[in-house]
């Protein structure tokens, strides 16, 4: 990409890409506060395995998890300013879900490792999370034009 690019706004598709992404986990973990979007937020602990708050009636969420999705959310959002960057957040990240994925498939969704919390419609959004992540980083970043 050229500096003129980058001074003009424009951004290649894999930038737009890490700031599509980035902007839905910004949004994910707003809402996993807001009552209504999340079910039971009066249960919603800061970690572990007990808190009962599901965002979207589905998905088990605790403050730390929140935090997590609004820490990928403002990485994706910065990273997405440079081509290179928003590739490697996409790929870096997607790998980070894959790694969530196995972690909520080997653990006890019961037990004290089970802090962030993670139930199963959450292992497997993180998997296809991070496929999808991967993907987007792989295809779109071997890519220079602008979206």
């Amino acid at each position: 990409m050229s500096v003129s690019a980058t001074r003009t706004g424009s951004r290649t598709a894999v930038q737009t890409a890490a700031l599509a992404v980035g902007g839905a986990f910004l949004l994910v973990g707003v809402l996993g506060f807001v009552p209504g979007i999340t079910s039971n937020v009066s249960e919603l602990s800061f970690a572990g395995h007990h808190s009962g708050a599901l965002l979207l009636g589905i998905f088990q969420v605790s403050v730390l998890h929140n935090i997590v999705h609004l820490l990928f959310g403002v990485g994706g959002l910065a990273l997405s300013r440079s081509r290179a960057a928003a590739k490697s957040y996409l790929v870096w990240g997607g790998a980070v879900y894959l790694v969530l994925w196995l972690y909520g498939l080997l653990i006890g969704h019961g037990t004290p490792a089970n802090f962030v919390p993670v139930n199963t419609a959450d292992n497997w959004l993180h998997f296809v999370l991070g496929v999808a992540m991967i993907g987007l980083g792989t295809v779109l970043g071997r890519r220079r034009t602008t979206a």
